[in-house]
Formats: structure tokens, sequence, C-alpha cells
């Protein structure tokens, strides 16, 4: 199992690293870049018309690698489906999103409702697929101890994919800061999958990693690409499914910990500008907070980065 997976770690990694280089060269050519938000950092507008949209690259390479992995196995359950739907599903909202943003050449892609209901309905298909075949699944609430009512885990798995595809999207502001954040993360999944034998969610996982290693590559400050939403997206889905089909879905809570902190300082300082017109942080997401306060891009990578090591680690330790 570890061989095969590690195969598809390769293939990913390889086809990433092959088909990256082309599509920068590409969209460098046809002058086709990220816009940068008017309400950002100043000194990022230096970043427009860097070419985005890189995470269609590593999430189709991902796709290839599991696909012909596991027909190659015999082996493409319907776990697997959902784990592809999760990612490919909120991947594809990310497309549109970018290419609405590239095409008309604006910051502003779906609008808010748009994105949201799309975000609902691959949800919602994720949870049909797995409901089917007397599925079972068993929720721990506090309070309230484990649940297993159909209703209450479709309510869960749409507010868990939406958010965390959203709050990884969120931490997609910095140079480097997403990918490296989800390297650890897909990393700390892929070693509980193998420990607890279940080849579906390793395959998914190593596949991802392969992309994106190679991705990291083109990505790292100064990044020569950007994910977009297309990759930030996917990958927030991809490991919302991937917590929940584990059995483990309050683990992403400690591993995912500076999606978690980057999501939470959006909501708080929107609660707190709106009641009391005053700013928590100097910006939002959090990262900017702290580039504001005279970090570099490098610095904010590197402690966001150990923060989430530290988090993996500890979840281990403690549930591992």
């Amino acid at each position: 199992m570890l061989i095969i997976s590690i195969i598809a770690l390769v293939s990913s990694l390889a086809f990433t690293g092959i088909v990256l280089p082309w599509m920068i060269i590409f969209m460098r050519s046809h002058h086709e870049g990220q816009e940068i938000r008017d309400e950002g950092p100043k000194w990022h507008e230096k970043k427009s018309g860097t070419p985005t949209m890189g995470g269609v690259v590593f999430v189709l390479a991902a796709t290839i690698s599991i696909i012909w992995v596991s027909a190659w196995q015999h082996e493409v359950s319907k776990l697997m489906w959902i784990l592809l739907i999760s990612m490919l599903g909120y991947g594809i909202i990310g497309f549109l999103d970018d290419g609405i943003k590239l095409f008309y050449k604006r910051n502003l892609g779906l609008r808010a409702w748009q994105k949201f209901s799309l975000q609902i309905l691959v949800a919602l298909i994720i949870v049909m697929i797995a409901t089917t075949d007397h599925f079972k699944f068993n929720l721990y609430l506090p309070f309230f101890g484990m649940v297993s009512n159909v209703i209450i885990f479709t309510l869960f798995v749409v507010f868990w994919l939406v958010g965390f595809s959203n709050a990884v999207n969120l931490s997609d502001g910095l140079d480097g800061l997403a990918t490296g954040l989800s390297l650890i993360a897909y990393a700390t999944y892929a070693y509980i999958a193998f420990k607890q034998k279940n080849f579906a969610v390793l395959i998914f996982c190593m596949s991802v990693i392969g992309g994106l290693i190679s991705f990291f590559i083109f990505n790292h400050k100064p990044a020569k690409i950007f994910m977009g939403d297309a990759g930030s997206l996917a990958l927030g889905g991809g490991l919302a499914a991937v917590s929940i089909f584990l059995n483990r879905p309050w683990s992403l809570l400690l591993i995912g910990i500076v999606f978690v902190c980057e999501t939470a300082s959006v909501i708080l300082q929107v609660i707190s500008f709106q009641t009391t017109g005053k700013r928590i942080f100097k910006m939002t997401p959090i990262h900017h907070h702290f580039e504001m306060l005279g970090y570099s891009e490098w610095k904010v990578d590197i402690i966001f980065w150990l923060v989430g090591l530290l988090g993996s680690i500890l979840y281990l330790v403690i549930w591992g």
C-alpha cells in the first residue's frame, strides 16, 4: 500500500512539474494575471499581473494520479469518488470564480450568493453519494454525545466543507502560505490513513502532496504563479472530506488550526467593526495583520507553517 501511494505521489509531482512551467509561459504571453484587491496591503500591488489559476494543474495532476493508480489496483472505491468529487467540485467553483476575474480583468469573480450556493450543492451531492448502501456516520457533539442522524450528518457536512474550503481560500494571501499549510495538513492525514490502513484516503492525500510539492517550487516568494480559488477551494474541500471520512472531523480544528485562525480573525473583525466601530486587527485575514506590524512575507509564512506543524504534531501525540 505504501509503495503504491508513493507511485501516486511521484506521478502527481511529475505531471505538475512538467505542465506548470508551460502554463506560466502561456499566461504571461497572453498577459493573463491576478488582479490584486484594492483593500489589501499597498505593497502587494506589485504582484498584479502574476499568473494565477495554478491550482488547476495540481488538482488535475492529483486527479489523474488517483484514478490511474486506483484503477491499476482495481480499487476505485465509492470513498475515492467522494474524495475526488469534494476536490474537483470545489475546484470547479474556484475555476469559474478565477475565470470571471481574468476575463473581466477585475478582482471580483462569482457573486457571494452564487459561490455559496454552488458550495452547498457540491456538499449535498457528497452527502447523497455517501448515504447510499446503508451508510452509517457517528459524529461526536459536545453535550450531545455520539449522533448518527442523517439530517445532522447532512448539516455538518455542508458546514464543514463550505467552511474549510473558504478557510483555505482566506489563507491564500501570501506567496506559498496556503501551499505550505496544505502540505502539512495532507501529510498528517496521509499518516493517519496509513495507520488506519485506509487505502483510498492514503492514495488521495499522497497524490495531492505530490502536486503541492511541485507547485511550491513556483509558488514560494517571489511567486511565479498563484493557485487561485481553483486551488484553494479544492484543497479546503478535500481536507474537510478527508477528516469526515476518516471519522476524525474534529481533528481538522487542530491540524488546520491556522485555517481556523484566519477565518476567525475575519469574523471577529467584522463583528467588532459593526458593533463598536473599532477594528481588532490592523487588517484581516490575520496574516495581513502581521504584515502591517512589519513582518516580512517569509517571516509570516515560516511562523504560520510552524504553528500548523505544531498543531498537527500535537494532534498526533494526543490522538494519533
